[in-house]
């Protein structure tokens, strides 16, 4: 009889930890990211980036931050500084590859100086006039390809965010052929490519910061600039400008990227969120820019700013001539091959 109770009692312990042990699988199983179950330690990230909040980039922050603490349950906040707060374009990505800012939106001219492979973005003339067709290459294979290069800089890319595409203003000469840009002076962002551009259109570009812009035009320091419609609009460039010319001569594309050392040591489950707040940003902010850009295009107009469209006559003369620089400004073996992969991709996305 003992040995009877003795038995018994062993199969119920026995059945008892087989219970927990299933019990604790199914806990565990049942770990996973966005479902509150997931432990976060409390983190703060500063973010920056230059455009107002009034613009598409901000709308696409904004999402980013809501979407990270959300899936943090508020143990992760993204504190996002707009408008330059944290210094000029230079100085953020300066500070983003020192670590003292931990994600930074800046313009791909920027972060030229800093890796040189993604100046490719900017070459004059690359990509069709199709936001769409734009960015499936950038969020397809080859544009991630791309965005890893950021790497050699010391940052983690985690994706590509719109600006649109850039526009001509001048003061007082339209311009319709790269010859009418012969003797005038061109603002452009601190990126030797842009300064090579406007030379083979026959201008003189010169480098002036974001926040004095305006002031050189409005006194003629230079002559005209190129950046997109909702800048040109947001900003009150047209104010001081005569002309704005519809190009399509290239896109503002910005990368959204953080200190590559402050990335690698967050836990996987936030960098995944990241990851992942990030695509909803930059749709955000894509929604966001298709939305507002035909307004934008209307009260410039309405203004009474001269609102030029380049025929399409036109924008093949500033193609033949803008096509011969690329393999002259992007010419390293490896850059080179990372060129004949955009062109094949560009078409692909084309034809598709």
């Amino acid at each position: 009889m003992k040995k009877y109770l003795f038995l018994m009692l062993t199969m119920m312990l026995l059945l008892m930890v087989a219970a927990c042990g299933n019990s604790e699988k199914v806990d565990s199983g049942s770990n996973g990211q966005g479902d509150g179950s997931t432990e976060f330690e409390e983190v703060e990230i500063t973010f920056s980036h230059n455009q107002p909040i009034e613009s598409p980039e901000h709308i696409g922050a904004e999402k980013f931050k809501e979407i990270v603490e959300a899936k943090t349950d508020g143990k992760v906040k993204v504190n996002v500084f707009p408008a330059s707060q944290l210094g000029s374009l230079r100085e953020q990505v300066e500070g983003t590859q020192m670590g003292e800012i931990n994600i930074t939106m800046q313009p791909t001219a920027v972060v030229t100086p800093f890796v040189d492979d993604i100046k490719v973005i900017d070459l004059p003339y690359l990509w069709p006039p199709s936001n769409d067709q734009t960015y499936k290459v950038l969020d397809g294979e080859v544009g991630q390809e791309l965005l890893g290069t950021l790497e050699k800089g010391g940052f983690k890319g985690l994706g590509y965010w719109p600006g649109g595409f850039k526009l001509f203003t001048t003061g007082d000469k339209e311009v319709h052929k790269p010859e009418d840009f012969k003797g005038m002076t061109m603002r452009v962002m601190e990126s030797p490519l842009l300064i090579e551009q406007y030379k083979t259109w026959g201008a003189t570009a010169i480098p002036v910061p974001y926040a004095e812009v305006y002031n050189s035009l409005q006194q003629g320091v230079v002559d005209g600039q190129e950046n997109p419609l909702q800048t040109i609009f947001l900003n009150n460039y047209h104010e001081v400008q005569k002309n704005v010319i519809d190009s399509y001569h290239g896109t503002m594309t910005y990368v959204l990227m953080a200190n590559q050392d402050w990335f690698n040591g967050l836990s996987e489950d936030l960098q995944n969120v990241l990851l992942e707040a990030e695509v909803e940003g930059h749709t955000a902010a894509r929604q966001a820019l298709a939305e507002v850009e035909d307004e934008y295009r209307q009260k410039i107009i309405d203004s009474g700013t001269n609102y030029y469209k380049l025929t399409d006559e036109e924008i093949e003369s500033f193609r033949s001539v803008s096509r011969e620089m690329h393999k002259e400004v992007y010419n390293k073996p490896d850059q080179l091959e990372m060129l004949d992969k955009l062109y094949k991709a560009i078409d692909a996305a084309g034809s598709n």
